[in-house]
């Protein structure tokens, strides 16, 4: 009997000690290479957002500019004024914008860098000629909030505005859209359909 005791107690020292030794040898990572990761933690999960993403997923109004002090700046300002209103930017690539009494404003296309620094806009006549390109830095890009950086004076970085837009559930003008977050496309014939967009408005 002791001997057997004895047996079984060396056998599981010597499993134990093989075990730490693997243990030791082999990385912890590899060891857990095969447990799975939550998906809301994975870096590619679905619920992932791009920045194209982000600013597609909602339509924006413009509800505030700041200069490079943090002071605010009316809406109304000559020096803001014109990069005021709503904007709609849909996942195929193309944006309209509107003055905030709806009248047409800018059409084209846009794009993202995807590190979400940059956004890039032309606006379009409605032959479909580009009249004009223009890129800004992007401060902020969330679900709720879009901002970025103008500067008035070309190679001068120390005078700026910072445009915010919030996200709204304002329906695009002339669209047959409805209910907020609807930016696909749909009755976007319609919305070109009337006014002038590309009137010397920026955004």
């Amino acid at each position: 009997m002791n001997i057997t005791t004895r047996i079984s107690r060396r056998s599981v020292l010597s499993a134990s000690a093989i075990a730490l030794a693997v243990a030791a040898v082999v990385p912890s990572s590899a060891m857990a290479a095969d447990t799975p990761v939550a998906a809301s933690a994975h870096p590619f999960s679905k619920t992932t957002m791009t920045p194209s993403d982000l600013l597609a997923s909602t339509p924006w109004k413009t509800t505030a500019a700041f200069d490079q002090d943090g002071d605010r700046i009316a809406l109304d300002d000559p020096a803001v004024s014109s990069f005021v209103g709503w904007a709609y930017f849909d996942a195929d690539g193309t944006y309209t914008m509107y003055n905030l009494d709806d009248s047409p404003k800018l059409r084209g296309d846009w794009t993202v860098t995807p590190d979400g620094s940059e956004r890039w806009i032309n606006a379009k006549n409605a032959a479909g000629d580009v009249l004009f390109q223009r890129v800004v830095p992007i401060t902020e890009l969330t679900k709720n909030v879009f901002t970025y950086r103008v500067f008035p004076t070309a190679g001068d970085t120390s005078t700026y505005y910072d445009i915010v837009h919030t996200k709204t559930n304002h329906v695009e003008p002339g669209t047959d859209a409805k209910g907020p977050g609807v930016n696909s496309g749909q009755g976007k014939a319609l919305g070109h359909g009337g006014g002038h967009f590309n009137n010397g408005n920026a955004h």
